[in-house]
């Protein structure tokens, strides 16, 4: 998925979360089950996706933003290009939204 071309080349790019309510969150051992209330649909993922969830219920955040989040409040690290597979992925399923 490209990201929105309204946006100026200079601006960098942010996410953000559903709603708050959008997305139910259910720890299933090591997985994780995430419901998605507005389109019915329930997706099986692993950490760091709810982390990047949760990072994100704070607001708005461009990736480095978000990386230092992640280091902050759950001791996740990783590479830029990791990162940006998974804000991809989120996109992707309609978790997070590309600004």
């Amino acid at each position: 998925m490209t990201p929105p071309t309204d946006r100026p080349s200079d601006t960098p790019v942010s996410y953000r979360a559903a709603a708050p309510g959008a997305t139910i969150v259910t720890p299933l051992d090591s997985l994780y089950a995430l419901y998605d209330r507005r389109s019915g649909l329930t997706q099986l993922v692993a950490q760091p996706v709810p982390a990047i969830l949760s990072a994100l219920a704070e607001g708005v955040a461009t990736p480095g933003e978000l990386q230092a989040r992640l280091e902050r409040d759950f001791a996740v690290e990783g590479e830029a290009g990791a990162l940006a597979a998974r804000l991809d992925e989120l996109v992707a399923l309609g978790l997070i939204e590309r600004l």
